[in-house]
């Protein structure tokens, strides 16, 4: 548990809106349908404090170095001086980590570093990260109404506990064991069912880097949330797919990418297409109110507004209905994964970006809310989601998150 004094000063310095109780509804007025908030929150290599000072303690003996090759600006690919140096650090980092499994348990050297790169972060920097993500939840919940929160890049429930504050008792938490810092967590306010809640991880979508290298890692799993709530079974799927394949639309950063791209990364998240195909169609036959939300590293917003034909989904040219068939290695034929889920064996519906606050800055398009057809059946035809700025104190040398909160409400 996160314990450190910081935390507690800092919180001190987030101002806490008043919540005003709803007014009663006249008993001639029929009762408004109930509704929940859902919100998909990417915590950006939030561990605790201890976590921390032992993160610094191993980075200050390695002088903070980079364990992923640097890229200079114009480049298409790291230098050769730049690869070596990031597996000199990789390896000493390792030893004094105490070995490869305590090593992937640890956060990159360079994570935290702030935005002047001035100094190397301190415990007081990543104190005010943690307040920040600990006052940016508590306006999740207390302004946004939001009972379920499908958390990514965090260590663990027990993280995701301190930083509910106040609301911990409130709610309920699971996360996917992983063999990496990161994994999927969720969080759900137990009036939803304390006792009918049930976590599961989905291994399936923690799929190898790379296939047969003896220093293969697997990649982050999925998280299964299921509640019984208004005489209703509620399914979410939290992902946080494989990043570095996220665009359709080239940028003067990134390149256009299709998932038969050979990038390293594209075939990854390859990979995963056929896990998460599975899921849909399972949870599809049992519990037709889902939801699949998350970090998905992928604009399938630009996908869906990409006039794609079925053909064209993959490249055999075969219908995109149903699981595609996978190689040896779970390899698919698919391009693009938002035509590929939305196949038309069952309806999808992604729930359109409509309010950004002011403020909000990071990564953009990589955060989703999908809705099955039965829930999305349901909602206002103006449903819309919104992306809440991340608290922040001024002059904050470690950002709360490079990612702000998306949340929707939802009724039943």
């Amino acid at each position: 548990m996160i314990t450190s004094t910081p935390v507690a000063f800092l919180m001190t310095l987030f101002a806490s809106a008043s919540v005003h109780a709803a007014q009663p509804v006249p008993s001639s007025q029929p009762a408004p349908p109930a509704q929940i908030g859902v919100a998909s929150f990417n915590l950006a290599w939030a561990g605790s404090q201890q976590d921390f000072d032992r993160h610094a303690a191993v980075c200050t003996a390695v002088n903070w170095c980079d364990t992923r090759p640097k890229r200079e600006k114009g480049q298409s690919r790291p230098t050769d001086e730049a690869v070596q140096a990031a597996r000199q650090c990789v390896a000493d980092t390792t030893r004094l980590a105490g070995g490869p499994e305590k090593a992937s348990m640890m956060v990159p050297c360079n994570a935290y570093l702030g935005r002047d790169n001035a100094a190397p972060p301190t415990s007081a920097d990543y104190a005010a990260k943690l307040a920040g993500l600990q006052a940016t939840i508590a306006d999740l919940i207390e302004k946004g109404g939001v009972k379920v929160i499908a958390f990514q890049e965090v260590r663990s429930a027990e993280v995701i506990k301190t930083l509910l504050g106040k609301h911990a008792d409130r709610f309920g938490t699971c996360d996917a064991p992983h063999d990496g810092f990161q994994t999927t967590a969720f969080a759900w306010d137990k009036s939803m069912g304390e006792t009918g809640a049930k976590c599961s991880v989905n291994e399936d979508l923690a799929v190898s880097d790379n296939p047969g290298a003896k220093d293969a890692h697997k990649v982050r799993p999925g998280l299964t949330l299921e509640l019984e709530w208004a005489d209703r079974r509620l399914s979410f799927l939290n992902v946080h797919l494989k990043s570095s394949c996220a665009n359709i639309v080239p940028t003067p950063i990134y390149q256009a990418r299709l998932l038969d791209d050979p990038n390293p990364a594209c075939q990854v998240l390859n990979r995963q297409v056929a896990p998460i195909e599975r899921w849909l169609d399972s949870v599809a036959q049992r519990s037709p109110d889902f939801v699949l939300l998350g970090d998905f590293n992928r604009r399938i917003d630009e996908e869906a507004a990409a006039n794609i034909r079925p053909g064209q989904v993959r490249t055999d040219g075969s219908n995109p209905a149903g699981v595609p068939p996978q190689d040896a290695n779970g390899k698919v034929a698919t391009r693009y994964l938002w035509q590929e889920l939305n196949d038309g064996t069952r309806a999808l519906k992604q729930v359109p970006l409509t309010n950004v606050d002011t403020g909000c800055r990071g990564f953009t398009g990589l955060d989703h809310i999908v809705l099955s057809g039965a829930l999305a059946a349901r909602q206002a035809p103006e449903i819309g989601s919104r992306k809440t700025a991340v608290v922040q104190q001024p002059g904050q040398r470690i950002d709360t998150s490079d990612h702000c909160p998306r949340s929707v409400t939802l009724n039943f």
